[in-house]
This record gives structure tokens, sequence and C-alpha cells, in this order.
């Protein structure tokens, strides 16, 4: 698949070239903006790296004009793995932070989404857009059922994160029947404020863009946050029944990819 935007382009990564493209973005967000860190990290090279990325699809957002250098030229990128495909690598990527048997015994057709960023440059609505079109026309070509994976908020104080897991426990908390649950180690439970106690209008200026637009999907999320102190995050399992998409959403991006 490869779709032209104006001077940027998106593809899937056919290539290790293109595998680092998307692992040299991932270090310029995820440690040098927001000091993350590993055992896998490449800091010579400026590579993010973990032991999923030969196995998974990158869905990849390029701009040849940003450098001459194709290791620069990645400007946003989503990492994919379809269900079936999990047998083949023993696990998917959240089931290092969360029980995902409700989702796996679902009997749906089922994607992980994850380790998605931006450059700082290219933040906005048209580069998340075109990403969201982009992954929308693989995953309703495909026939996927349920979407998931983490998201994650900056940073491990929970003062500032309060407002929004609370009203995320409240009002978006997923049925039982795919309510994903986050492990024992590393837990954080989200009802931190009573109901009473929770601004909405505080909860939602808080809300990471990308925690909001699968909100905005009719998207739920799974019991429990998970801190992970490597990455300088604290995460929730987000999750969308594509059965709850409104068809105005699937129009929407059908049309636009």
């Amino acid at each position: 698949m490869s779709h032209k935007h104006g001077p940027l382009e998106l593809k899937f990564a056919k290539s290790d070239l293109d595998i680092k493209a998307a692992q040299r973005l991932r270090y310029r967000v995820f440690v040098e903006e927001l000091g993350s860190d590993g055992e896998q990290v490449d800091h010579d090279n400026r590579l993010e790296i973990d032991e999923f990325d030969q196995d998974y699809m990158h869905l990849m957002l390029l701009d040849p004009k940003r450098s001459d250098d194709v290791l620069e030229q990645c400007v946003a990128v989503y990492r994919l793995l379809p269900g079936e495909s999990r047998d083949d690598i023993g696990k998917f990527y959240s089931e290092n932070e969360y029980d995902l048997s409700k989702i796996l015994n679902s009997n749906k057709r089922i994607l992980e989404l994850g380790r998605s960023c931006i450059d700082s440059d290219y933040r906005g609505g048209t580069t998340l857009f075109q990403m969201w079109t982009g992954l929308a026309n693989y995953v309703l070509s495909e026939g996927f059922s349920i979407l998931f994976g983490t998201a994650s908020f900056h940073g491990l104080e929970l003062e500032d994160k309060a407002h929004a897991l609370s009203y995320l426990q409240k009002n978006h908390l997923a049925p039982e029947e795919l309510r994903a649950s986050v492990l024992p180690e590393n837990r954080i439970n989200m009802d931190i404020l009573p109901h009473s106690e929770i601004d909405k209008k505080i909860a939602l200026a808080s809300l990471p863009p990308l925690i909001k637009s699968y909100l905005r999907l009719g998207g739920v999320i799974g019991e429990g946050a998970y801190r992970d102190a490597e990455f300088n995050t604290i995460d929730v399992m987000l999750i969308v029944d594509i059965d709850n998409v409104s068809d105005r959403q699937k129009a929407l991006f059908s049309k636009s990819a």
C-alpha cells in the first residue's frame, strides 16, 4: 500500500531500511524528546529498537524533502500486528502490560496498534488525519473487528493525570466481554478521584490527542493503568469495536483514504 499526500508519502515498511527509519523517528520522539530509555535502545545509531520490530507491520508517513538521509524522512509511524500473526511470535507487545485473554477469546478478527508517534515538526490535524485514514483503509479493507493497543500519558506523576484517569475509568470502561486487565506488577488503579470530584474540563484538556481520537471513534479502555518507568509513561489500554464506529466515521475515513 502506498498513497501520496502532497509532499508526504504513506506506506507500509518494505525493507530493513524502512524499519530503521521508523526506529530513528521513535528515537527522536521517545528518547530525545520524552526521555525514554531501555536495554535495546541504540544510542550510537539513534535507533529505538525492541524485539517485536521485525515481526510487526509499520505504517509510515514519509517526507522525502525533510532530509537527504532516508533514515530521517519518516515523520509518523504506527506499528500493527494482526491477531493471526500472534501465534508465530508468541504474544502481542501489549501482553507485557495487560491480560488480553478476553480479547483473544472474542472470536473476532483483531489488530494490535502501538508504538505510534509523530515528529514534533509535523504534529497537527493533517498529519494525524493522514495516518488515521491510512489505518482505516487497511482496517476496513481487511475486515478487522477489534482494534486495541496501549496509549501513553507522558511522565510518571499522578497528580496531573488524576482527573483524566478517573474520568476514563468512570465513563469509558470497556464492556466485561472485552475488558483487558492490567497485570499486577506496576498496576495503577484509575479510580483516583471520587466521581463527584472529577472535573470533566480538566480531564479532557489533559488527555493526549491519540486517546481523544480513540474515544471519538467509540473507543473504551481496559481496567487499570500501567506504570512504565523505563519509558517514563503511564499507559492505558484502548479498545475499539468496529461495530460501534458510526457509519459517518467509516464513510469519512474511507473517502479520505
